[in-house]
């Protein structure tokens, strides 16, 4: 890639990022309430959110073959445990991929 257009693509990549971020407060303004449908999707998309990447995680785990699906069930329960115990979001999802990715390197391979 020529120095050019990686200059274009970092200044596209931020733009695009400096759009994302200011957009929302250039549409609605403090002065105004907050719509209530704005208020449902801030509310309801974050569980909708990891639902969607617990799928997509276990969508090519097959309970048939290889480890049976063993290291992905420890580290989900881990990262269940870890949530119920401490409620904290970044704790919960990063002990449970470190449980996965140590299981699959060193127990399972």
């Amino acid at each position: 890639m020529a120095l050019n257009d990686q200059i274009i693509t970092i200044a596209l990549c931020v733009l695009g990022t400096m759009t994302t971020r200011f957009l929302p407060f250039l549409i609605f303004s403090s002065k105004k309430p907050t719509p209530n449908y704005v208020q449902y999707l801030g509310k309801a998309l974050p569980a909708a959110i990891f639902g969607m990447l617990v799928v997509y995680c276990l969508k090519d785990v097959s309970v048939l073959q290889g480890s049976h699906g063993i290291p992905e069930l420890l580290a989900i329960v881990l990262t269940i445990a870890l949530h119920l115990w401490k409620r904290n979001m970044l704790l919960s999802i990063a002990g449970g991929t470190v449980c996965y990715m140590l299981l699959v390197q060193y127990l399972f391979v």
